[in-house]
């Protein structure tokens, strides 16, 4: 098992890691700009973020996009094969490792969550999504990144994106569900090939391009952002009906103890007899 994982930051040490990285970035400042300069056609791409960013799984080298000085980063690395290492040259005072069951943050605390190389590597996904929730505020947002079960990338463990569990935007919006989160908008990304030589970022950049126009579901990534569903139902299962207990009581006419009957043969048990008992007026 340690001999066939691709740890994430050997990964991103990387020529392939380096360029996935680059187009990558560019995806998720196109769902939150880190300035309200960045403009597309005149119009503002996203609003910008502000506050405190919790990065969950292996999000270090995303997480400068938006660390300036009115936002606050922590990078929250999972406790598995994949996304524990770390360079020692990158580690800083807001670095951490994090079981997926028990986070070391205050509730409500986060404006915003990042998610990469963390959903496909546990094997309890909706634990962790759950201390997600937890941790983000009501008008928090969240950016998750997961291995496209259609694309590419998720069939080739030459990165830390071929290794564990890939998903479908259905069944990633299902388990989002589940955690009482609301898909808000998706694309998909990293169309250049996982194997073989990279091309440089002029070529991979045109397959980039190409692919988010011509194939926009064969990404190797699929990245989602979510937000706090403060309506979701939570169940389907109805109360049961309560029925009144019907009870019975023995008729006084046919009880033996009312009519003074002794023991004997008869019709019945308690059938009446008019015979031993008090003289019946007409």
């Amino acid at each position: 098992m340690q001999e066939n994982t691709r740890i994430a930051s050997q990964f991103y040490a990387s020529p392939r890691g380096r360029l996935a990285a680059t187009h990558l970035r560019r995806h998720l400042s196109s769902f939150w700009p880190a300035a309200p300069e960045e403009r597309m056609g005149g119009q503002v791409r996203g609003q910008m973020v502000q506050g405190q960013i919790l990065g969950v799984g292996y999000a270090a080298p995303y997480l400068s996009l938006w660390d300036n000085d009115t936002t606050t980063c922590v990078s929250a690395r999972l406790d598995t094969l994949v996304t524990r290492p770390a360079p020692a040259e990158g580690a800083t005072g807001r670095e951490c490792v994090v079981a997926e069951e028990r986070f070391p943050f205050c509730e409500l605390f986060f404006d915003r969550v990042v998610m990469i190389h963390a959903l496909e590597v546990t094997d309890a996904r909706n634990t962790l999504l759950r201390q997600v929730w937890k941790v983000m505020k009501d008008d928090a947002r969240l950016l998750l990144v997961v291995p496209n079960r259609s694309g590419m990338w998720a069939h080739a463990d030459t990165s830390p994106f071929g290794q564990g569990t890939p998903f479908s935007y259905r069944q990633v919006t299902r388990a989002l569900a589940t955690a009482c989160l609301r898909v808000e908008r998706h694309e998909n990304a990293l169309y250049f090939p996982p194997v073989g030589p990279t091309g440089g970022r002029r070529w991979s950049g045109m397959l980039e391009r190409a692919g988010t126009r011509l194939l926009p579901y064969l990404g190797g990534v699929c990245v989602i952002e979510a937000v706090k569903d403060a309506y979701a139902p939570v169940g389907n299962a109805t109360a049961p009906a309560r029925v009144p207990t019907l009870r019975l009581r023995r008729a006084d006419a046919f009880s033996r103890s009312a009519t003074g009957i002794g023991t004997g043969t008869g019709t019945g048990e308690n059938a009446p007899r008019h015979g031993g008992g008090r003289a019946m007026r007409s």
